[in-house]
């Protein structure tokens, strides 16, 4: 048995056990031991902070279950209609198959005539096919979303004025509809739509919470579920929630500009090693090809990559936040 044969199997045997753990193991004791003495807390104290506690979370149970599944957890299909409709874009499952494949016929096709190596050209022809549609629709969705939460503060506070003059809570969604532009006039068109058609507001709400799966929407939602359970002046906390909201985003601003440098050295660094290659490649292919033919090259190819893997991972969870 040669070196690569034996590295595959070493890979497997440590795939196998990884699921084989992930199969067996149950719930954290420690945690469920946590939950519950929690719950008994809220049951059973005298303060005051407990009890509003206590009560927020009964209010966000008591909202109606869900009837179905949240598009997405169903098939895969499902999650690529609902990433497609995140992104804004009028795009169509079909269309995304078609440049998927597209890509991939064609950049196998140029590595092909270029290398001459078939199993290089078809994994990086399935690697850009597969990675690269997926790669921008994520920009999309990211730039989607941040453009939702810097106009999301000013619907609530124009809400908020909407109802501080005594329009009802629909009538006030239907000024934001047509007033703020962007993604956010989009998705409370859709929740008007919704309401116009026979749904409840709360039902209409959650619909555009699960689509979106944004957190920033999420809060709004729960503020309404609270505010119809406890009572009180909805103006005045929807005031407060957009407060939060700004200074949430705030806050992620001065994160991404404190490790905006540390991401740019990590793109540099990470990139150098697959820029030489391919310069070197260009220059000299029998000389790089070799990493290809010589398995103790394919071995070591192999191991930088998954330690230069591990790196990028830790890298990016040290400059990763939630706020």
């Amino acid at each position: 048995m040669n070196v690569m044969q034996l590295l595959l199997v070493a890979v497997g045997l440590t795939a196998v056990i990884g699921l084989v753990w992930a199969a067996l193991a149950g719930p954290s004791p420690d945690k469920e031991s946590a939950r519950r003495l929690k719950s008994v807390r809220f049951r059973h104290s005298q303060s005051a902070t407990d009890r509003v506690e206590a009560q927020m979370r009964k209010a966000v149970a008591a909202r109606k279950p869900r009837a179905r599944k949240i598009a997405g957890s169903d098939s895969r299909i499902d999650a690529l209609v609902l990433r497609l409709h995140r992104s804004g874009r009028n795009w169509t499952v079909s269309q995304y198959i078609y440049t998927s494949v597209g890509l991939c016929l064609a950049v196998t096709l140029l590595i092909f005539l270029k290398s001459g190596a078939l199993m290089l050209a078809l994994a990086f022809g399935l690697f850009v096919g597969a990675g690269l549609p997926h790669f921008v629709l994520n920009k999309l969705i990211v730039r989607r979303t941040n453009s939702f939460n810097s106009k999301f503060a000013d619907a609530i506070d124009l809400l908020v004025r909407g109802l501080r003059s005594g329009l009802p809570v629909t009538e006030t969604l239907g000024v934001v509809a047509k007033e703020v532009p962007g993604p956010v006039g989009e998705e409370f068109k859709l929740v008007t739509e919704r309401i116009k058609i026979g749904k409840t507001m709360e039902d209409a709400l959650q619909d555009t919470a699960d689509r979106l799966a944004i957190p920033e929407f999420n809060f709004f939602c729960i503020t309404l579920a609270i505010q119809r359970e406890t009572g009180g002046n909805l103006a005045e906390t929807l005031a407060n929630l957009a407060d939060v909201l700004r200074k949430r985003t705030q806050m992620k601003l001065k994160i991404r500009a404190m490790s905006s440098e540390s991401k740019a050295s990590a793109y540099i660094v990470g990139s150098l090693p697959f820029i030489v290659y391919g310069m070197i490649y260009w220059v000299n292919p029998s000389y790089a090809g070799r990493f290809f033919i010589d398995e103790r090259l394919m071995v070591a190819g192999i191991g930088g990559g998954v330690w230069m893997g591990i790196g990028a991972f830790i890298m990016a969870k040290m400059v990763s936040f939630e706020i």
